[in-house]
Parts: structure tokens; sequence; C-alpha cells
């Protein structure tokens, strides 16, 4: 039987690289941090806000993210959404999922 801290840190390392594909599909409408965090969370993508931010902030530096600030409701809010050049790297990278799920799979058969 594995430990908690044992299954808890590969988990996250699993989770680590999805996280990038999960936001840069949900972006492709645009949205703010925190709305963000609470989507992530439902779809079953648990990450934590000082994990989130730095990341939208190095996916926007790459490109593959743009940002705008909402000034019209009381508290101003950075909305992030997915550049064009980002949508062709999550396309990219869903075919990549989908390879390694059907990989998975036919490992998972043969036992």
């Amino acid at each position: 039987m594995l430990d908690d801290e044992l299954l808890s840190t590969h988990l996250q390392e699993l989770r680590r690289g999805t996280v990038v594909l999960a936001c840069l599909l949900i972006l492709e409408q645009p949205n703010y941090g925190y709305a963000l965090l609470d989507l992530l969370d439902r779809q079953g993508f648990a990450v934590d806000a000082n994990t989130l931010y730095p990341l939208l902030r190095r996916l926007e530096k790459q490109e593959l993210l743009t940002s705008d600030w909402n000034t019209e409701e009381s508290r101003p809010r950075k909305f992030y959404r997915t550049s064009g050049k980002g949508l062709a790297l999550a396309e990219t990278l869903s075919r990549g999922w989908d390879e390694l799920d059907t990989a998975f799979r036919a490992l998972k058969g043969k036992s």
C-alpha cells in the first residue's frame, strides 16, 4: 500500500503538465485568475493560487496567453485569453495527450 505522501508527490507530478493544457483550453474564453482557479478545481485540476499566478505570467511571457485589465467593475481584474500561438500549442498537446492515453490503455490491457 502506498503512503499518502508518496501518492501525493506522484499525483502532483502527473498533474503538473496537465495544468498548462487545461489553462490553454479553458482560456479560449477570457477569464481572470480567481475564476480560473475555481473552474480548474471544479474540473478536477486542484491548483494552488501560488502555483497558478506564476504559471499565467510565464504563459503570457511565452506569448501563449494575452491579457487585458478590466476596470469597469469596482475591483480591477486582469483577464487572460489563449493567444493564437497558445491555441496551436493546445491542439498539439491535446493530440500528444490522446496518444499517451492510447499507449497507457494498451499497457493496462496487457496486464
